[in-house]
């Protein structure tokens, strides 16, 4: 048994199917809050920033929920496993609720960016918890089929957020777009209220505190250090300014003062030892590069879209349909092939060779690719990412401990959301500088200097008919720019694929997480009972 076994509070609870499926429905309610409100957001962000004043400071909409999401991902990994998820999750729920109300109702765009933060607090947590929950309720060589739609609900997400952030954003106001998570959170909280009953544990393990105050400094200093220099979240820093460089020194502290209290306490935050096992140590990395790569690639297919071939901001997050399409039907067949076979290693391998591959064809886009094309491009990118993902996670938890299935799903988690922030800052800088050198080619002379800050989809669109000459130089220099850029992420995925070729093919247990830890007992329909052998 783990040291951080909690004491039971109460009689372990039966589980039959409808009770699991009662409970998953719960899940996913919240999870599909999460990530509708992003989606949604996305859409509506020029048209908030304008109303509000907020133009100059808009980043910190993106970077408040980046942050907040990061920094409280492994405190409701481990206090899930040692206090137990249901109040948890409804407190994640009722925190995103309480906090769209806010931001529906907002004066300022000063009070948007808290209750933004807030919302983060709250969105941190639905993932985590959700994926956790499911491992805890259903034995691994039946959560792939759980996992797949679980994976399918971000798609879902990204093909409704545009339409309704735009159709809001166009018709009643953006304010609808925080609106709508009222009654989709009161819902999804009464959900979980009545369905949710999962154990609640007494602990005598004591806090890390300190571990906690280290991971907040470090992952803080981190995620504001890739906006402040990343062009694309409105960067305002170079890479000599002071400020930075104070920012870099306390994030190094923080990190070397966290690594030497987690190696200490009693119940560290992010137990170390972690990495000593194989499994957890490749899908963490899988799941890091898939981040840094995948992650900052995805975030500027829009600019293209919009810039290169006039896409307005709705279109252009129809455009990714095909994307997300790959990423769900692929993410449920995986799921239901392991299902029946027992074997995920291959989902991993061929999903990180399929998402290079796909990458390495986005370098091929021009101003000319026809729309067509560009789906096929990105439906493969995204059945890469569905077929890694959710497998990855299933993997770790059927490695680790069930006490620790919850620090090990969140650390897998946040380790990815990590990976993205900094393959944002990398990928802009890149984009970025690339795009002043063409821009600066075709611009008119005295004009170079402040171009992309000044040039628009309007005001592209606009010169199609008023200058033509000048409108085909500047969407060749934006898809120039974007295009041989790919090829820096193309290494890291390729390491992302050589890494998954040393992952092993572990037997899928067959007993729930709460179950193997004495919590519950399964129901076959006949009489309830433990399992024959724990993990």
């Amino acid at each position: 048994m783990s040291p951080s076994s909690p004491t039971l509070a109460r009689e372990p609870i039966v589980l039959n199917q409808r009770r699991i499926w009662l409970i998953f429905s719960a899940l996913i309610a919240g999870m599909f809050l999460s990530s509708l409100d992003q989606m949604i957001v996305s859409t509506a962000l020029p048209t908030i920033v304008g109303e509000l004043d907020g133009v100059a400071h808009q980043s910190w909409l993106i970077t408040v929920y980046i942050l907040a999401a990061a920094i409280v991902m492994p405190l409701y990994g481990k206090f899930g496993d040692l206090f137990g998820r249901r109040w948890l999750l409804l407190g994640a729920i009722a925190l995103f609720t309480v906090s769209s109300v806010g931001a529906t109702f907002t004066p300022s765009f000063g009070w948007l960016v808290v209750f933004r933060g807030i919302q983060g607090l709250g969105g941190g947590g639905l993932m985590i918890l959700a994926m956790a929950i499911i491992a805890d309720i259903v034995p691994a060589k039946d959560r792939a089929k759980y996992m797949g739609p679980m994976g399918g609900v971000f798609g879902l997400a990204a093909i409704a957020g545009p339409l309704l952030g735009g159709w809001f954003t166009e018709g009643p106001g953006w304010r609808w777009c925080f609106a709508i998570n009222i009654p989709i959170g009161i819902i999804a909280f009464a959900i979980a209220y009545f369905t949710l009953q999962l154990p609640s544990h007494k602990s005598d393990r004591p806090i890390d505190v300190g571990g906690i105050a280290t991971m907040v400094v470090a992952t803080s200093g981190l995620v504001l250090f890739t906006s402040w220099t990343s062009i694309s979240s409105g960067g305002r820093y170079d890479w000599s300014s002071p400020w930075l460089l104070g920012l870099t020194a306390l994030t190094i502290i923080a990190t070397a003062a966290f690594i030497v209290i987690e190696l200490r306490v009693a119940e560290p935050i992010l137990p170390l030892r972690l990495f000593h096992n194989p499994t957890f140590t490749l899908t963490t990395i899988i799941g890091f590069v898939l981040g840094l790569g995948m992650f900052a690639a995805i975030g500027f297919l829009p600019t293209y879209l919009q810039m290169s071939k006039g896409a307005s901001v709705t279109e252009s997050g129809l455009l990714l349909i095909p994307m997300m399409a790959g990423m769900m039907s692929m993410a449920i067949t995986s799921g239901i092939i392991i299902n029946r076979t027992g074997r995920y290693r291959a989902f991993p391998i061929a999903g990180t060779m399929v998402a290079t591959l796909g990458l390495i064809w986005l370098t091929q886009l021009s101003v000319d690719t026809p729309l067509w094309v560009f789906g096929l491009m990105v439906f493969v990118m995204g059945s890469g990412m569905g077929l890694v993902m959710q497998n990855i996670i299933l993997a770790v938890q059927n490695a680790v401990d069930p006490h620790e299935i919850g620090v090990a799903t969140s650390a897998n988690s946040f380790f990815r959301e990590i990976g993205g922030s900094m393959g944002a800052a990398l990928f802009g800088t890149i984009f970025t500088s690339r795009l002043a050198d063409g821009l600066r080619s075709v611009l008119p002379q005295g004009t170079a200097g402040s171009s992309e800050a000044s040039l628009t989809p309007e005001v592209i669109n606009g010169l199609a008919t008023t200058n033509p000459e000048l409108h085909h130089g500047i969407i060749t220099a934006y898809a120039d720019a974007l295009a041989p850029a790919f090829w820096y992420l193309v290494p890291i995925l390729a390491a992302g694929f050589v890494v998954s070729l040393f992952l092993k093919q572990l037997k899928l247990s067959d007993v729930a997480g709460m179950v193997a830890r004495g919590e519950a007992v399964m129901d076959d329909g006949k009489h309830a009972h433990a399992p024959k052998t724990g993990v």
